[in-house]
């Protein structure tokens, strides 16, 4: 499944909200540098639907707050 995330990065809470069916908003604590912040949000999501990190792609948006990110589930 595929899902268009919205980042915020250096959030003093860690949290996944579901905007719409395809779209998600995740709030992550890492700094956006040097990939700190795109590593913790696929950890994030991993836990949050129950699957391992490597099952967690991002395919577009490595540097942007807006990703595509594709989970297999």
């Amino acid at each position: 499944m595929k899902f268009w995330v919205k980042v915020k990065p250096g959030s003093k809470k860690e949290k996944v909200v579901r905007l719409s069916e395809d779209r998600l908003e995740v709030s992550v604590s890492a700094p956006p540098e040097k990939g700190k912040a795109n590593d913790r949000l696929i950890e994030l999501l991993a836990k949050h639907f129950r699957v391992k990190k490597s099952a967690v792609k991002l395919l577009r948006g490595e540097r942007s707050r807006e990703k595509l990110v594709e989970i297999e589930l």
